[in-house]
């Protein structure tokens, strides 16, 4: 369990095949801030622009540490598979403040970057999103875009998909790896928790019959 709090920024600096087909994972190395991994032990949860992997190999003093991907996990994500800066967000202690939503690190859908510019001193970020996922979104709701929980200010329903409005303070650009999108650019998407469960709720009550 995550909270959309990004608590540092990594970067993938190796990708291995665990295997020769298209059914075989990789393995990926994550290069962490200096300091990130010393609470980390082996078999830790870790989001990486959202998706919640596993640590299986760390070393504290080259800041680095390992993650292996299914293939299914790949084709249902994006960033995950190439060298760059990513998301990083230790899973959620009892204790620790819930600072942004409840996010589980299962990436619901892949969006593209329709728009990305800065007006004042924000950025207004859109983010098109498939149809699939449109009747989760809502104004003022909450969304996690590669990892980082994010509230709706503009849902737009479009021919090509469902268009959300979000606003990026300067923190935000400043201590994710949400500053180097670009229109066109994919991002993972997980959709509320609690919208998911209002929408299965209603759902069944539409679908459930009448006892005899």
């Amino acid at each position: 369990m995550f909270t959309g709090i990004i608590t540092g920024v990594g970067r993938i600096v190796a990708i291995h095949d665990l295997g020769r087909s298209s059914q075989h994972g990789k393995r990926l190395t994550i290069e962490a801030p200096a300091g990130y991994l010393d609470d980390v032990g082996l078999g830790d949860s870790i989001a990486l622009n959202g998706a919640c992997m596993t640590v299986t190999t760390f070393n504290p003093s080259c800041h680095q540490f390992t993650i292996d991907i299914s293939a299914e996990s790949l084709d249902k994500t994006s960033g995950l598979d190439q060298a760059g800066s990513v998301n990083l967000e230790k899973a959620l202690r009892a204790h620790d403040r819930l600072g942004g939503h409840i996010v589980s690190g299962h990436v619901d859908d892949v969006g593209q970057i329709s728009h990305f510019a800065q007006i004042g001193e924000s950025w207004e970020l859109r983010v098109l999103a498939p149809h699939t996922l449109a009747k989760y979104l809502a104004y003022k709701g909450s969304i996690t875009v590669n990892g980082v929980s994010l509230t709706v200010n503009k849902v737009t329903d479009l021919p090509q998909g469902c268009e959300i409005s979000i606003n990026l303070i300067p923190h935000t650009v400043d201590h994710t790896a949400l500053g180097s999108l670009k229109a066109g650019s994919r991002v993972n998407l997980e959709i509320d928790t609690v919208a998911r469960y209002v929408e299965r709720m209603l759902s069944a009550g539409l679908t459930q019959k009448d006892p005899a």
